[in-house]
């Protein structure tokens, strides 16, 4: 069975409690698919510097987050925080890269991105690492872009940023939270997504960066409107029809809150971890063989 790359650091989780338990996952997800045996491999990558960031970002909104005079997506001043942002997007923009190049799929177990516009953060995101993807790869040669946002909320500082980043305009398409087919009812948004798909690639698409959102979740207290099954059959849709299409795709984790109060990390997370976990089965489904 082939492994599925996944480009994973220590340095980009983050231990200390935040409002979101999403800078925390990166560490617990990987540590829950390695604990089943999972057939990932993980690959080691660079953090974005300063200059890539800004690339996407206001230099002065990227210094002062870094230098500890702004606030970032949590609504906090942290080093902690701050000591692991290059290293989410170096994660992504890594996986973008190696699924773009291999004509196959990578993942980065990294969370927070959609909300963080060109000169803010917020809703736990303070570097939108889809945007500086898209950003390299269109530099690197790749046609077009395809951002399929399926977190249960709207990429609101993806759409900033592609207002305001000339070379990304007119050559990313972005599918998110409050677009036509996205919300509704469960039959029609999967229904949706393989034309849609099957759209971006005659239309010049080469990679999809794809987050794998878990708090549409019905359960979910800042979601939903998917049961297990239905989020599961999401995920098939996407990464079978990425294979059969020949589209590369690169995917992160986005959100997903439900929690288990009392209980110690990571089992107050593991119903998100559960769902993460059938993500990564349903891509080895596709890319890697049947994995039970």
């Amino acid at each position: 069975m082939d492994r599925i790359p996944v480009f994973y650091d220590p340095a980009q989780s983050v231990t200390e409690r935040l409002p979101s338990p999403s800078a925390a996952k990166p560490r617990y997800v990987v540590e829950s698919w390695q604990a089943q045996r999972l057939p990932i491999e993980l690959f080691t990558f660079d953090p974005v510097s300063e200059d890539m960031l800004s690339r996407v970002h206001s230099p002065r909104y990227v210094r002062d987050v870094l230098s500890l005079r702004a606030s970032n997506g949590f609504g906090t001043v942290s080093e902690a925080v701050a000591e692991s942002l290059r290293w989410t997007s170096g994660s992504f923009v890594a996986a973008a890269m190696h699924a773009w190049r291999s004509g196959r799929v990578a993942c980065s177990p990294t969370s927070g991105f959609h909300h963080a516009k060109y000169a803010s953060g917020g809703g736990f995101c303070t570097f939108n690492g889809l945007m500086l993807a898209a950003e390299r790869l269109l530099s690197e040669g790749a046609k077009s872009v395809g951002v399929l946002d399926c977190d249960e909320h709207y990429g609101n500082g993806t759409d900033d940023i592609l207002q305001r980043v000339a070379v990304l305009k007119g050559r990313v398409r972005h599918f998110t939270r409050g677009r036509p087919g996205y919300g509704g009812e469960p039959d029609e948004f999967l229904a949706s997504l393989e034309p849609l798909l099957q759209t971006w690639r005659d239309g010049g698409v080469e990679v999809v960066l794809y987050q794998a959102g878990a708090d549409p979740h019905v359960d979910d207290p800042l979601g939903g409107f998917l049961r297990t099954d239905e989020l599961q059959e999401r995920d098939r849709i996407v990464f079978s029809t990425c294979h059969r299409l020949g589209l590369a795709i690169a995917w992160n984790l986005a959100g997903g809150y439900q929690e288990r109060p009392g209980s110690r990390w990571p089992d107050r997370i593991r119903p998100v971890l559960d769902l993460h976990d059938a993500t990564m089965r349903e891509c080895l489904r596709a890319f890697g063989g049947n994995e039970g």
